[in-house]
């Protein structure tokens, strides 16, 4: 067996790889028409993915950008639907301003209820979640139930985010989740069809904390 020895490893440094990146990103991806407040979570979704179908996908409320760095900036909770986002997010820059990164899909109570009412781990954490996240903003990219139910409750009155990036993958209930998300008048980061998942919730959300960070 032959070995090519001429590969060079990359010696440059993280930061000029990534801005590297974002300069491929903004010249591939060409016209369109997110706004320039929009546009920084668009190009670490398209980052974090490789995916300009999915970038391109992206939808956004008007106030959504203004209502997700406010919410940073006030300290409320994050709710992620499972631990892949939680780990995830750039915990730095939430708690700097005194919030936190909260999962509850695995707590013992959330276990219990939803074997108890033979139901979803998901639609139990939101339902608990609500209780203490007024204000805060739901990061959902793996469970389309967690998302349907934190509509419901929307549409209900009882649950009052401050914003809702909804972007779960997936073939059962998925894209229809963000169909209804997309139906909401309050502030939401979503996406048309299945594609999305936990990376690119995760995306999402770094790039407000980012924004959050620099507005000081």
């Amino acid at each position: 067996m032959e070995f090519h020895t001429d590969f060079k490893p990359l010696t440059v440094q993280p930061q000029e790889i990534e801005e590297k990146s974002f300069e491929m990103i903004t010249e591939e991806l060409g016209e369109h028409s997110f706004t320039p407040e929009q546009y920084p979570v668009v190009q670490r979704v398209i980052h974090a993915s490789a995916d300009f179908e999915l970038g391109r996908s992206l939808v956004f409320h008007p106030r959504a950008i203004e209502a997700g760095i406010a919410a940073i900036r006030a300290g409320k909770i994050l709710v992620a639907d499972v631990q892949m986002v939680q780990v995830g997010i750039s915990k730095p820059r939430i708690e700097q301003f005194g919030g936190e990164v909260k999962v509850y899909i695995s707590d013992a109570d959330v276990m219990e209820e939803a074997k108890r009412l033979n139901t979803t781990r998901a639609i139990i954490s939101i339902r608990k979640a609500i209780k203490e996240a007024d204000g805060g903003i739901y990061a959902i990219g793996n469970a389309p139930t967690a998302l349907l139910e934190l509509i419901r409750l929307v549409k209900e009155g009882i649950a009052k985010p401050g914003l809702i990036v909804g972007v779960p993958v997936g073939f059962v209930s998925a894209a229809e989740s963000k169909e209804e998300l997309a139906k909401l008048d309050i502030p939401f980061i979503t996406n048309i069809g299945r594609k999305g998942g936990s990376p690119v919730a995760v995306a999402a959300v770094n790039a407000l904390s980012i924004m959050a960070a620099r507005k000081e």
